[in-house]
């Protein structure tokens, strides 16, 4: 039998002890694509969280499935759609309690729409985010270079969010997408490194003007480093990762801050962490 913690009500087990409430919220992970990337993101979420003890990071559902079919794929090549997977992956975040769920994955957001409209918790939108970051911290880029996959190109997945922001996306030119983009992202999602390939492909991007670069590929900052580059290197997960730690932190305070509390999610609605009280 498992015992009962402080503050659980067995008349109500829908109901979060409030000592688990106070803590923050519970963030589940769809990850999985690809298992490195998943794990790099948790990593960087331990390490960006202000911390003194284990009690101070954030409580995580972490749901990895490296089975999700292949998201370019299926948006370039007919493949099998990954929904169903996503919508599973999200389902069980949600039936674990999650109060929001984050998606370290650029591509299989082209795929998000229909997973909002039926897990019924928010998701937060990491493409959205990376535009408000750029607008807010780096005002004067207005044309931005994009690592990313081939479907997250074709979707123009940043290109709505960046335009809204006045600025305008470079791609890599359809032999550098081939032979330096997709082979480097391939390669490292065998296990090997491809820093050269994507060292070379960044660098085209800025010799046609890119005022940054953004990674748009959670593989890409597993083989790029920003002093490879002489222009911002823009990193769609961190800017998750620190949005999420954000999150919690307000959560916490005594005093909330409303304006990251009531975060635009991916379905266009305003989401309020639960009363701590």
């Amino acid at each position: 039998m498992i015992p009962q913690m402080p503050g659980d009500d067995p008349g109500r087990p829908e109901d979060d002890p409030a000592h688990l409430r106070s803590a923050g919220p519970l963030v589940g992970v769809l990850g999985g694509m690809g298992p490195a990337a998943t794990a790099d993101f948790y990593t960087r979420l331990v390490r960006e969280t202000p911390a003194t003890t284990d009690q101070d990071h954030l409580r995580v559902l972490l749901w990895c499935d490296p089975t999700v079919p292949d998201r370019s794929r299926a948006l370039l090549e007919g493949g099998t759609d990954p929904t169903p997977w996503l919508l599973r992956g999200a389902r069980v975040l949600a039936a674990a309690g999650s109060d929001v769920i984050a998606v370290p994955c650029n591509t299989a957001h082209a795929f998000l729409p229909a997973v909002a409209e039926e897990a019924g918790v928010p998701l937060v939108h990491m493409t959205e985010r990376t535009g408000r970051y750029l607008a807010r911290h780096h005002p004067s880029v207005r044309r931005v270079g994009l690592l990313a996959t081939t479907g997250t190109l074709r979707t123009k997945l940043y290109d709505g969010w960046l335009t809204d922001a006045g600025i305008s996306v470079l791609e890599p030119d359809p032999v550098s997408q081939a032979d330096e983009v997709m082979a480097a992202i391939r390669s490292i999602k065998a296990g090997e490194t491809s820093s050269q390939l994507l060292r070379t492909a960044a660098r085209r991007l800025v010799g046609r003007g890119a005022q940054a670069v953004i990674a748009g590929c959670s593989e890409v900052p597993l083989g790029l480093d920003s002093r490879d580059l002489l222009v911002p290197l823009i990193d769609p997960v961190q800017v998750l990762v620190r949005t999420l730690v954000a999150l919690h932190l307000s959560a916490r305070a005594s005093e909330p801050r409303r304006d990251i509390l009531d975060a635009e999610c991916h379905d266009g609605t305003k989401y309020r962490w639960r009363d701590s009280g």
